[in-house]
C-alpha cells in the first residue's frame, strides 16, 4: 500500500515495556486479552493467581500496544483502553509504550484495524520452525506511516466521527430488526387466539419420497441450519459415494426438520432454490394440507418458545446427537390452526418482515465495507 507520508518502523515511536509481577495465591487477577481482525482488547475471566502456570504477568496500562505472539497475523494487535488499565496478561502478550511525542495512541490504535497492517504481521510472524509466531523485534520492524501529530490527531478526530455515524446506523437497524420480530409475535399471538389445535400428523403428514440410487448418478443435498436459520446446500453426492445411505427428494413448499437437531431449531421450509435437493434420512418432510395450514406458519409457530418446547419434547435422549426427533412424537406435535385466511394475512406480514432483513443485510455489507474504505483513504493522506 502506498502511504500519503513516511514510512517508520514501530522501533522508532515505540518501545518494549514490561510490568512483570509474580503472581501470588489468594490475588484475584483481571486478565486482558485481543480479538481477532482488529476488533479491540476485552476483559477475560478474572483468575486467582494459583491457578495460573505463568511464572510471571504483566500488567498493562492505558495506551500500552498490546500483541498476541500466536494470532498477530490475524489482526490480534490493539491498543489498551482506560477501562482495561490494570489487567494483566502473560509473556505470551508482549507490550509496547508509544511514544506520546511523536505517535498518538489512537492513531496506533485505527492502524490495527487496517488489513495491510496485518498484512505485514503475517509477513513478520513466518518462521523456519512452522510455528507463525510474530517475534517482538520483528513486530517493531513493522513500517506504519507517521505524519506530524496534529495531522494525526485531526485524521483520528475524523475517522471516529465517521465511525460514530455508521455505529449508529448499524443500532438504528438492529431495532428496526427488533421490532419487526416483536411486532409478529405479536401479531401471530393475535391470530392464534381461540385456534384449535390439531395434531402435526393431520394437517401436515410425514412424506417421504425415496431416491432410487444409480451409480452413475449424482445426488445434491440438502441441510437445515439452527436456530431458525433456514435451509443450505452441501455438496453433490456421486452414487458411488452414497454407499447404504437412503436419500429422499425434497420438495419446494416442504417443512423440513433436521431429525438431530430440530430441537435447537433446525425446522425450515424449502424454496425454489432447494428444488431438486435431497436429504438423508435424518431429514423429515412434512406436506401441510392445502386450505388447512401453510408451511411457513407452521414453521413460525414451531419455532416459538411454545412450539420448540414440544419439539425438544418428542425429540428425548442427552445433548447433540443423542436427542433424536421421533416420528411418531413429530406426528403428536399439536399446533394451532387458525382460520386459513388468517394464516395467509400473516405469512404476508412475514414475508415483509423479510424482505427488510434481506434490505438490511445488503445494507449491513455495504456498512462493514466503509470502515475499511475509510481507512485506506486516511493512511493515503486522503482523508
Amino acid at each position: 500500500m502506498t502511504f500519503g507520508w513516511e514510512t517508520i518502523p514501530i522501533t522508532e515511536v515505540a518501545a518494549p515495556v514490561e510490568r512483570s509481577e509474580p503472581p501470588q495465591p489468594g490475588v484475584i487477577y483481571r486478565q486482558i486479552g485481543v480479538r481477532l481482525w482488529g476488533e479491540g482488547a476485552y476483559e477475560r475471566e478474572s483468575m486467582d493467581g494459583a491457578d495460573t502456570q505463568y511464572k510471571a504477568l504483566n500488567r498493562v496500562e492505558s495506551n500500552d500496544i498490546i500483541v498476541n505472539k500466536i494470532w498477530a497475523r490475524n489482526g490480534s494487535v490493539s491498543v489498551v483502553n482506560e477501562a482495561l488499565a490494570g489487567c494483566y496478561c502473560s509473556g505470551e502478550f508482549p507490550l509496547f509504550r508509544p511514544n506520546p511525542d511523536v505517535l498518538d495512541s489512537k492513531w496506533f490504535y485505527w492502524i490495527t484495524k487496517a488489513r495491510w497492517f496485518w498484512n505485514s504481521c503475517d509477513e513478520k510472524s513466518r518462521g523456519t520452525s512452522g510455528k507463525n509466531r510474530i517475534k517482538p523485534r520483528k513486530f517493531l520492524e513493522i513500517g506504519i506511516p507517521l505524519p506530524p501529530l496534529d495531522e494525526q490527531r485531526r485524521i483520528v478526530a475524523k475517522i471516529e466521527s465517521l465511525a460514530v455515524k455508521i455505529d449508529a446506523a448499524r443500532q438504528l437497524r438492529q431495532a428496526i430488526r427488533t421490532d419487526a420480530q416483536a411486532m409478529l409475535r405479536s401479531a401471530f399471538q393475535q391470530v392464534i387466539e381461540g385456534a384449535e389445535y390439531r395434531p402435526m400428523g393431520e394437517v401436515a403428514p410425514i412424506v417421504r419420497r425415496k431416491v432410487e440410487i444409480k451409480m452413475d448418478g449424482e445426488y445434491p443435498e440438502l441441510g437445515v441450519r439452527s436456530f431458525g436459520k433456514g435451509t443450505f446446500h452441501k455438496p453433490v453426492l456421486g452414487g458411488m459415494d452414497v454407499g447404504t445411505k437412503k436419500l429422499y427428494n425434497i420438495h419446494p413448499g416442504d417443512l423440513v426438520f433436521s431429525n438431530v437437531f430440530a430441537w435447537e431449531g433446525a425446522i425450515a421450509v424449502v424454496h425454489s432454490g432447494d428444488a431438486g435437493r435431497v436429504g438423508s434420512h435424518r431429514f423429515i418432510t412434512c406436506v401441510a394440507e392445502k386450505g388447512i395450514t401453510t408451511p411457513e406458519f407452521l414453521r413460525f409457530y414451531l419455532l416459538t418458545d411454545e412450539g420448540i418446547e414440544k419439539v425438544r419434547e418428542a425429540s428425548p435422549g442427552g445433548a447433540g446427537r443423542n436427542r433424536t426427533l421421533g416420528l411418531k412424537k413429530l406426528e403428536k406435535i399439536e399446533v394451532p390452526i387458525p382460520d386459513y385466511g388468517k394464516q395467509l394475512w400473516f405469512n404476508r406480514l412475514q414475508a415483509q418482515v423479510a424482505a427488510i432483513a434481506r434490505a438490511h443485510a445488503d445494507n449491513q455489507t455495504e456498512l462493514d465495507a466503509l470502515v475499511p474504505a475509510i481507512l485506506d483513504r486516511a493512511f493515503k493522506g486522503e482523508l
